[in-house]
């Protein structure tokens, strides 16, 4: 491999100043090991934020896409798609739900799923119907999602938001019952599984069964938003077949390509005719390049049965944690599922995204005061035991040194 570029002395001065970045540049990854242009190596426990699901340059994926790009990377969806369709039967399959929209994101994907449900209740008579949502949740940055969004953060400066949104908390039935006796213009419910910029808060699973049983009581879509927690991060395909549910309509992303762009709208047979011709499109969505991309990385989830080392390598990293940490003042819980874990401190803790960075590893903290942990499924035991010999310090000096606000 050629010697990496080295980064300018001012970098990215024409750049929108819209990010808070670290003072490194990455140059080139294999596994789940990435290089910045000064030949540092990196431990990655981000994985792009839950995007690189077979981490860097994986040995299948790399020629599959190399062969697409020789063949047709963007047409437009004048033509018919054999790609599309190979990937969505795929996802059909492992969903056991009826019918997908390409997309390119998950906040499109969000916005998607806005608009089935709108027009779900426009179909049943509904004039203005509404959404339940959910306090600390995160749906992406569009006007629309952002309103769906739970994070008065995140929406300052942006009102007015969108109208039609009822906000509940999580794993509170009584909260969504009371709703439902009260509101009669509701139409669907919109959760994330596993919250992820919330802070990795898991919907409990007799929660998604009362959610699942309540909308279909009231003729309600359910709407699992699986953008960061679904495909295979949890050890199942999506993180809500833990509780042997469905649901109605499901937006994916993140992971879906590999760090290729791609999102999706998954539907069952309640919400799978909702949209009809000209009420939805895209111009990138669905391109040949994006649905290579999922279809590789679907197939190689199966054949190298990540699905099963997401589970094992994530309860070794979890219980590796706990062991290390267990006790610690100032330590409030290690939780989460597969490779989507959480270390929640009692004190805002983002200065640990340098102190981890210096130490080689990289990670995330969302919610102020949560560390989030969402690495490649192809993570081994090792690594995953290495994550946990840097981290496990780290976490112990920043609480013994760093007084509570």
């Amino acid at each position: 491999m050629n010697a990496p570029d080295k980064a300018p002395a001012n970098p990215e001065p024409h750049v929108m100043k819209t990010y808070g970045r670290l003072p490194m540049a990455l140059s080139h990854g294999r596994g789940c090991w990435v290089w910045d242009t000064d030949g540092k190596k990196y431990l990655d426990g981000l994985a792009g934020i839950a995007v690189n699901t077979l981490g860097h340059a994986h040995p299948k994926l790399v020629p599959a896409l190399q062969e697409q790009i020789g063949r047709l990377i963007h047409t437009s969806n004048y033509y018919a798609a054999p790609l599309q369709e190979k990937l969505a039967a795929k996802l059909c399959e492992i969903s056991g739900l009826t019918n997908v929209f390409f997309c390119n994101s998950g906040l499109e994907a969000n916005e998607g799923a806005l608009k089935i449900a709108r027009k779900y209740g426009h179909d049943k008579g509904i004039a203005r119907p509404e959404i339940v949502v959910y306090e600390k949740a995160f749906h992406g940055r569009s006007i629309a999602t952002l309103s769906a969004t739970g994070n008065p953060k995140v929406q300052a400066g942006f009102e007015p938001l969108v109208e039609g949104f009822v906000r509940v908390p999580l794993n509170d039935i009584a909260a969504l019952e009371k709703v439902g006796a009260s509101n009669p213009n509701v139409v669907a419910v919109f959760l994330e599984v596993i919250q992820g910029e919330g802070g990795i808060n898991p919907a409990k699973i007799d929660y998604l069964q009362q959610v699942r049983r309540l909308c279909d009581e009231r003729g309600w879509l359910l709407m699992l938003d699986e953008v960061q927690c679904g495909i295979g991060r949890t050890g199942k395909w999506f993180a809500h077949q833990w509780a042997g549910i469905r649901p109605d309509v499901m937006p994916l992303a993140k992971g879906l390509g590999s760090g290729v762009p791609v999102g999706a709208i998954v539907c069952g047979p309640k919400a799978a005719t909702v949209l009809g011709a000209g009420n939805h499109g895209t111009t990138f969505g669905g391109n040949p390049l994006a649905m290579r991309a999922g279809i590789e990385t679907l197939t190689i989830i199966e054949e190298d049965k990540l699905l099963d080392n997401a589970a094992n390598v994530g309860a070794a990293l979890r219980s590796g944690l706990l062991a290390e940490l267990q006790g610690v003042d100032g330590l409030v819980e290690v939780r989460g599922q597969g490779l989507m874990i959480g270390i929640e401190l009692d004190r805002p803790c983002g200065e640990l995204l340098g102190r981890a960075a210096d130490a080689g590893l990289m990670i995330s903290v969302t919610a102020d005061r949560v560390i989030r942990l969402v690495p490649p499924l192809i993570l081994s035991v090792p690594e995953a035991q290495q994550i946990v010999a840097i981290l496990a310090p780290l976490i112990k000096n920043f609480l013994a040194s760093t007084p509570k606000p």
